[in-house]
């Protein structure tokens, strides 16, 4: 069973209609032992990095995450389901799940930049050899577009983990892989089909770690 993470920040219901979709059925739950159970897990949000992290704490989910995260669980995160994974936010200036190391950063100010970055736009494939990136990336082409909303990006202390980089002002890391993790700052269930492909992919991973790494 794949479980969508509930914990109070957005987009829930438009991510498991884009994995029952994908023919996948789908539990979405704030229970620790939901999470402790699941399959695969998926984290999205949308909101202040401060208060998710509050709420993850409130709702005694942080542990579980970690745990099963650590177990090797298929995972997606999604905008702020990847910001929350780093060590740091700019953002309130607040600790995150520290998964991987790095920071969360706001977006400068550069003439003629908007912020929040929002719309479509590509995202550059870095993944080299990675099992997991020739899996997640199957059949979807380098540059191509997804649907992003956003004023923070993550910078990861380690440029081996980054998968994709998109151009705005800045190349940043739209998304990244470690182990078991996919994590990406734009949004595949606004991203019309190319976003709904990339959701099967990861559906399609086995639950099995050694497989697949």
């Amino acid at each position: 069973m794949t479980v969508i993470v509930d914990y109070g920040m957005g987009n829930l219901r438009s991510v498991a209609k884009a994995v029952e979709k994908c023919g996948e059925s789908v539990v979405i739950s704030d229970s620790p032992l939901r999470i402790e159970k699941a399959a695969r897990l998926i984290l999205p949000g949308v909101g202040a990095f401060g208060r998710a992290m509050e709420n993850l704490r409130q709702l005694k989910l942080i542990e579980p995450l970690k745990e099963k995260i650590g177990e090797g669980t298929p995972f997606l995160g999604i905008c702020l389901g990847l910001q929350l994974l780093f060590e740091w936010s700019e953002e309130g200036n607040v600790a995150g799940l520290g998964i991987i190391p790095g920071k969360v950063k706001k977006f400068p100010s550069l003439p003629g930049l908007k912020i929040p970055h929002m719309g479509w736009n590509n995202i550059k494939l870095t993944t080299g050899n990675s099992p997991l990136a020739s899996k997640i990336f199957k059949e979807i082409p380098d540059n191509s577009y997804f649907y992003f909303v956003h004023s923070y990006y993550v910078a990861p202390a380690e440029e081996t983990v980054i998968s994709s980089a998109t151009p705005y002002g800045i190349d940043f890391a739209s998304s990244v892989i470690c182990k078991n993790m996919f994590a990406c700052q734009f949004h595949p269930e606004k991203s019309s089909k190319t976003g709904l492909k990339l959701i099967r992919n990861f559906l399609g991973l086995p639950v099995e770690r050694e497989t697949w790494l």
